[in-house]
């Protein structure tokens, strides 16, 4: 059996390229004992993966050029020797940017298709929906009454973030670029207010009239000026989960700005960065909360579907130019 692969080509300097990727075709081995076959229903795109395409220290190991790009799954199984796993069960796990892999079953998850689109196992009931939870709940511990802001708003995980700081009693402030985004956060998500960085000629005014109380919750999705200006409009005791940092992932040198530690002292505010893995006892709880939001009408979720196995490098590319709203996905098979 042939299997497609997208490698890393090139380490990417500035904005991603196309040529940053190569597509290859291997051969598949048997499937050995304990081992089960799978074919990619959908797979993930996400920021992450700019800096694991990076040579740069970072949480997690580099992928190196010539290996299969990094990424989560959902996927069918096609054939099975492990007893944990049959034909025809959904799954999701990093499987990477391949249309085929075999597993011995080590990190894989299985899907109930009967509770939401399988595709949300890369979503709002996946990793993004996770780091959302987390990231308001244990992090930044937005309590009712908070004023809450999250940047990259209209983003997978900033538009899951949003609701969750609602359902817990925020008032809740989102930033994000485009008329449709902003449209979307104070429509269909019911966001309090949302700026459009894009067209206000000062965030920090913008915010300061969006938040004449100040700041008690930050969930930090892109970093640069927008943060600067955050920084500078906290409550006492605030706290910054920080979550990515997105307008910088593609300079090809240190940004240089403000120096916001005075600000952090000031108001004796807390700022944390964090990973949706720190979490990992406490997944499957928060999953199931979550589900509950969702059937109950209180979260909502859009996805970004692209099609066809051949447009994962277009689709990753299109992250960084603020194309999408809500969780983008490649629909494989």
């Amino acid at each position: 059996m042939v299997n497609r692969q997208f490698v890393l080509a090139a380490r990417p300097e500035g904005m991603l390229r196309e040529s940053d990727f190569r597509l290859v075709e291997s051969s598949l081995p048997p499937v050995r004992d304990g081992e089960m076959l799978v074919r990619a229903r959908y797979l993930s795109v996400d920021p992450y993966m700019r800096g694991r395409m990076s040579a740069a220290r970072s949480y997690a190991p580099s992928v190196e050029i010539g290996e299969v790009m990094t990424g989560g799954a959902v996927a069918e199984v096609v054939e099975s020797c492990n007893a944990a796993f049959h034909s025809g069960d959904i799954v999701n796990f990093q499987m990477g940017w391949q249309e085929y892999a075999i597993s011995n079953g080590a990190g894989v998850r299985k899907v109930d298709p009967s509770l939401a689109p399988i595709s949300t196992a890369l979503g709002i009931l996946g990793m993004t929906g996770l780091t959302s939870y987390f990231g308001v709940v244990e992090v930044c511990a937005v309590k009712p009454g908070d004023t809450f802001v999250v940047s990259g708003a209209a983003g997978a995980v900033g538009s899951a973030a949003g609701q969750i700081a609602k359902i817990r009693g925020a008032r809740v402030i989102g930033i994000a670029g485009g008329a449709a985004k902003i449209d979307y956060l104070r429509g269909e998500l019911g966001f309090d207010d949302a700026i459009d960085y894009k067209v206000v000629p000062d965030i920090a005014a913008a915010l300061r009239d969006a938040c004449p109380d100040r700041i008690d919750a930050y969930f930090d999705n892109v970093g640069g000026t927008t943060t600067d200006a955050v920084i500078a409009h906290l409550n006492t005791f605030a706290r910054i989960g920080i979550c990515g940092q997105i307008s910088q992932a593609n300079d090809t040198a240190p940004s240089l700005g403000p120096r916001m530690y005075r600000h952090l002292l000031v108001a004796r505010a807390r700022a944390q960065g964090f990973l949706v893995w720190d979490f990992a006892p406490e997944h499957a709880n928060a999953l199931s909360e979550l589900a509950g939001w969702i059937a109950s009408g209180r979260l909502k979720y859009r996805e970004d579907v692209m099609d066809g196995f051949e447009s994962m490098p277009k689709a990753l590319i299109g992250l960084f130019r603020g194309e999408n709203i809500g969780k983008r996905v490649v629909r494989v098979a």
